[in-house]
């Protein structure tokens, strides 16, 4: 029996919540991440501020800096996944910017990064990140969301 995938968001502040309610409702938010997920079980997707997620890159990566997203994969089995997957809202916002993207489109786009990454997708080599990229962009695709590798 298939598990279903259960959708869990958070939000580090009010703040924080309402400007990704500007860019993204939380019924869009879940329909992509289910559809860059293929496994049944719980993902939480935690919007923080810079602070915690310098914090967390550095407790669990030992870099001293804020990245756009973190993803902590806790179990992946042949039907289900955990995994937090952390969003650091005031980098996704200024990427977008210096990007020229919308903040939608690369919330969209660093959504389904971080669950395929949940789903043990990595860009480490070559080879893995042509697999992921090529995947992103499928998924993106089909959401209605442009390639965006283009123009970086």
């Amino acid at each position: 029996m298939l598990t279903k995938l259960t959708i869990d968001i958070q939000y580090a502040s009010p703040a924080i919540e309402a400007s990704v309610a500007k860019a993204a409702s939380i019924t869009l938010i879940k329909k992509w991440a289910k559809a860059a997920t293929s496994y049944g079980g719980l993902l939480t997707l935690r919007f923080v501020n810079t602070a915690e997620g310098k914090k967390l890159n550095f407790s669990f990566r030992k870099k001293d800096y804020a990245t756009n997203v973190l993803t902590f994969p806790y179990e992946l089995s042949k039907t289900t996944l955990a995994a937090d997957i952390i969003f650091c809202l005031p980098i996704i916002q200024k990427e977008a910017k210096e990007q020229n993207k919308s903040l939608k489109a690369h919330l969209a786009h660093l959504i389904v990064h971080g669950c395929l990454h949940a789903q043990a997708y990595d860009h480490e080599t070559k080879k893995d990140a042509g697999k992921m990229e090529a995947l992103e962009l499928k998924i993106l695709h089909r959401l209605g969301f442009a390639n965006p590798y283009l123009d970086q």
